[in-house]
Formats: structure tokens, sequence, C-alpha cells
């Protein structure tokens, strides 16, 4: 029988602060790019995206150790469903909490990052993104970041993850539609700014409907391709029989 650990609050901040600053790094370096090279989109998503993935990996790196990081509900829900008959297993009143930061926290960044640089403290986005193409892109964002995650964390490879979220998150930026949104809890957030991270609140609920599409894809391939835990050695990942006693600490997962 599974052990429902207690809601820590410490774990909640972290997920609240991270989730803010994320945000504020999304929308903060979207805002200055736009300043900065204001004739030249390719360039402005460039300097947006850099900020984006140095800001996550950093995030990571500093919360990781106090609430695995998350800064996502989807992550959050995934990594329970994959454990939820595992001991010391993340119980639904965690599930709930961490999500109730994210999201108050993705909130909060954006807020935060408006009165930054001068803007009203809410200004909802005008950003319509309404197109299917989009909603592929964010089908594929998310499901590739849900197998990145836990594909590390099923090879017990979690010490890469800073720097493989941070890259895959960059990277995605350019090779999605979507921009690679991938997080509900930020997509929340976004509608809070009319910058150029911003999107318009008619466009929130279907992008994260095709997100929870696109890890539900995630967990699929998970499942497939690692299908229990495995043992690294040097280079070579090789499957042993699953036991709970083989689960990864939730507190270091991201």
């Amino acid at each position: 029988m599974s052990t429902i650990r207690p809601i820590q609050p410490r774990r909640l901040i972290a997920e609240y602060l991270g989730t803010l600053l994320l945000v504020v790094a999304v929308v903060g370096s979207g805002i200055m790019a736009v300043t900065l090279s204001p004739d030249d989109v390719g360039l402005q998503l460039l300097e947006n995206s850099i900020a984006t993935m140095l800001a996550l990996a950093v995030l990571i790196l500093i919360l990781g150790p106090v609430s695995g990081a998350h800064f996502n509900p989807v992550v959050t829900l995934a990594d329970w469903w994959l454990h939820r008959r595992d001991d010391d297993t993340i119980g639904l009143a965690e599930v709930v909490g961490y999500v109730g930061a994210q999201v108050l926290g993705a909130i909060s960044g954006a807020v935060l990052a408006n009165l930054m640089f001068g803007l009203d403290a809410v200004s909802w986005s005008v950003t319509a993104r309404t197109t299917p193409h989009l909603w592929i892109g964010e089908t594929v964002a998310t499901g590739g970041l849900i197998l990145l995650i836990f594909g590390l964390v099923r090879t017990h490879r979690t010490r890469y993850a800073p720097a493989a979220v941070g890259a895959y998150i960059g990277a995605a930026y350019w090779f999605t539609s979507s921009t690679s949104f991938a997080n509900p809890a930020v997509t929340v957030g976004r509608a809070f700014t009319d910058t150029f991270a911003g999107i318009s609140p008619a466009s929130v609920l279907a992008f994260i409907a095709f997100q929870i599409i696109g890890a539900i894809a995630g967990l699929a391939l998970v499942a497939v391709l690692y299908p229990r835990p495995q043992t690294v050695t040097g280079d070579i990942a090789t499957i042993e029989p699953a036991t709970t006693s083989e689960r990864v600490p939730a507190r270091s997962r991201t």
C-alpha cells in the first residue's frame, strides 16, 4: 500500500517561485527582444528562446532538489500517473497543490514582467493562436518534453535534466509551429500580457487541450521505450526487473 506524502510548504513555494521566474524570463525577454530588435522577428525569437532556455536550466538546477522543479502541470500529472502505485508517491493532494502553485506563479510572473517594463499589471493578450497547425505543434512539443523528462528519470540520468530540458525547450521554439509553450500554467500566464510572448484568452483552452494530448502521447512512448527503470553502466542502459525500490524520489525528478 502506498504511503501518501504530506504536502510540504517549501515544495509549493519552490513550484510557485520557479514558475513565476520562468514566465518572467519568457515574457521579459520577449519584451526586451522587441525593444532591441524591432524590425527583425527572427532575431526577436532567437533572443527570446536563448533567454528562456538558459533561465529554465538554472531554475531546474536551483529548485530541483526542493520540489523536483516541475513548473508544469502536465509534468506533475505525468509524474503522479507513472508512480501512483509506488511507496512514498506524490499524492493527489500534492498534485493539486503543485498545479495551483504553478498557475498562480505563472500569472504572477506575467504581472511582474509587465510591471518591470512599465506596462499595465494586466494587459490581456490579443494574439490569437487558434489554427490547427499550432495545436499540432503543441502536441509535438509537449509529447517530446514528457518523453525527455521521464526517459531521464527511468534511466537514472536526472543529473542531465537542467541542460537537457533547457536545450529541448530552446530548440522547440524553432522546430514547432507554436514556439513550444508545452505548459498549461505558462499558457495561462501568457494570456495576461499583450506582448511578444502573449496568447489571447480565447486561445488558451485549445492549447491546453492539445498539451494534454501531447502529454498522453509522451507517456505512451515512455511506456514503450522505457517499460521499467533501467541501470546505466557507462553509456549503455540495461533493463532490470522493476521494483518500487528503484523509483527515483520525487524531489530528485524534474
